[in-house]
């Protein structure tokens, strides 16, 4: 699963294409690479229109999942949507588009190591969106923080395409790459948005960059 991408346009570029009213974020640096756990900037329908905003990657795991924990790192890819823990948070208050130029999967190499392959839209590394969720939630995320209140974040994943599965063939992120497709996944119903959990066509992303911890 994707647990590592980056973001190197900047916040113009994302306001236009996810036509967003306001920013949130202040002055955004590039970030080259994002973690989970992370702060990095969602696209949200916010109280007084759409915003951008920054989020912790990493939604609230379900309750099987924290017993004997006595923290909460958070769920960075969510793919089981029927799921009831999900599902309270695929209403239109609660989706969110999560910006990225670029995502890596960890590709064996002939000697047998691993090395991140950075895919993208193209080599200019060109904006596009995870489909996300998101919502405000008080948790332990780190135990040397104690309990905190966070905005958090996490994207929907699928099947693997053609180039995503020749490195990965359990999941991709689903990705949206026009306006008009944050605009549905945004503001659809459920259902019909949910008809958006489907992989990036064969042929549209490509391997840009392999090995490092950033791709900038």
């Amino acid at each position: 699963m994707c647990n590592l991408y980056s973001l190197t346009k900047g916040q113009a570029a994302i306001l236009a294409m996810a036509r967003a009213m306001t920013d949130h974020t202040g002055n955004m640096p590039a970030l080259p690479g994002i973690y989970p756990d992370y702060r990095a900037p969602i696209v949200r329908n916010g109280p007084d229109g759409r915003e951008l905003a920054y989020g912790r990657w990493g939604m609230p795991s379900p309750a099987f999942a924290l017993q004997g924990r006595n923290s909460d790192p958070g769920v960075t890819n969510v793919r089981n949507v029927k799921s009831s823990h999900w599902r309270r948070w695929l209403g239109e208050t609660a989706r969110c588009v999560v910006p990225f130029t670029s995502f890596a999967e960890p590709a064996s190499r002939p000697d047998g190591k691993k090395e991140n392959a950075w895919f993208a839209l193209g080599e200019d590394r060109p904006l596009a969106f995870f489909a996300g969720i998101w919502t405000r939630w008080t948790s332990v995320r780190k135990v040397r923080e104690g309990e905190t209140t966070n905005d958090l974040f996490a994207f929907l994943t699928t099947e693997a395409n053609a180039e995503v599965g020749a490195v990965h063939p359990k999941a991709m992120p689903v990705i949206l790459t026009t306006p008009d497709e944050v605009e549905r996944w945004l503001t659809a119903p459920r259902e019909e948005a949910l008809l958006m959990q489907r992989p990036l066509p064969d042929g549209m992303l490509k391997i840009v960059a392999r090995g490092g911890k950033e791709d900038g």
